[in-house]
């Protein structure tokens, strides 16, 4: 072979590898598709129980054991619905009441205390505020079943078993929360704006009212919402403090109902599964609720 033919062939050599090499397009398609896929499985596993809970409160007492437990099998659940609301003269309506006021009153004021504290220990230098956060850092590592029992015993000291603050005030302090707080305000409070509210003359609680707490709508939400999520669904805590049925929570009565079957003989799984449906629904609320909060913390950053 001439030197010519050999000049020849290597660009025909050269193309080919052009021709064979890895489309980018092509693995970028290739990796939405994984993602896809992904996301699929990922929302089948977390649907599917909701979708079970669903179609299992729809069924009388005999289908729910011999039918599909995956499919409708005739449509009970506003007689279901009417047995939960009225069993044991509506006792559900107050437990219901009872998970609202813990969840609702305590996360509130635990959202207030948490902003408070992480908005001090992030904006404000004192001494000895690099040990409290380290025990605030090191406290929510610690389980809270490990928890129940000093607080069960340090509220029956004091007289406070088998009331409302007994759930209260646990919900009150929440070192995770102050933990979010604190990052929070580093992210989003500027040290400028806080000492030109001083200079012109605001105190220190009208800056965190008026101010702060605007500027940290997002990660209050977010607070609130893990707080409120957190108390709804407690259960070993108000277990352990919780006696009379009147101070129960949802959760608590319906594992009771649960275990009425093993005491008095008397099946109450459709109240169980229909009484558990209906726990979720305030949950599902408040998470459409808090979309416009983190929607309008999302997109802040991109307003100028």
């Amino acid at each position: 072979m001439t030197l010519t033919e050999q000049a020849t062939e290597r660009p025909e050599v050269r193309s080919v590898r052009r021709l064979t090499r890895p489309d980018p397009a092509s693995r970028g398609r290739g990796g939405q598709r994984f993602l896809l896929v992904g996301l699929v499985l990922a929302s089948a596993y977390s649907l599917f129980p909701v979708w079970w809970l669903i179609v299992a409160a729809t069924k009388d007492r005999t289908a729910l054991y011999q039918s599909n437990g995956l499919w409708f099998s005739g449509w009970h659940l506003w007689d279901n619905l009417h047995q939960v609301f009225t069993y044991q003269d509506g006792i559900f309506l107050r437990w219901t009441a009872n998970s609202f006021l813990y969840a609702g009153v305590g996360s509130l004021g635990g959202t207030l205390i948490a902003l408070a504290t992480g908005y001090g220990l992030a904006r404000f230098d004192f001494p000895g505020r690099n040990a409290i956060f380290a025990c605030v850092v090191g406290s929510f590592l610690i389980p809270i079943a490990l928890l129940t029992l000093p607080l069960y015993l340090l509220f029956s000291a004091i007289g406070m078993v088998d009331t409302p603050w007994a759930m209260l005030i646990p919900c009150l302090i929440n070192p995770f929360s102050v933990y979010l707080a604190k990052v929070y305000t580093e992210a989003t409070v500027p040290y400028e704006l806080l000492e030109a509210a001083r200079i012109d003359g605001a105190g220190e609680l009208r800056i965190f009212f008026s101010i702060v707490l605007r500027m940290m709508t997002t990660g209050g939400a977010t607070v609130f919402l893990l707080a409120f999520v957190n108390t709804w669904n407690a259960f070993f805590l108000p277990l352990t403090v919780l006696r009379g049925k009147e101070n129960w929570t949802l959760n608590l009565g319906l594992y009771n109902w649960t275990g009425t079957r093993l005491e008095s003989g008397i099946d109450l799984t459709g109240l169980v599964l229909t009484g558990a449906l209906l726990s979720i629904v305030p949950m599902a609320i408040m998470m459409v609720a808090m979309r416009r909060y983190w929607r309008t913390g999302v997109t802040l950053g991109a307003l100028k």
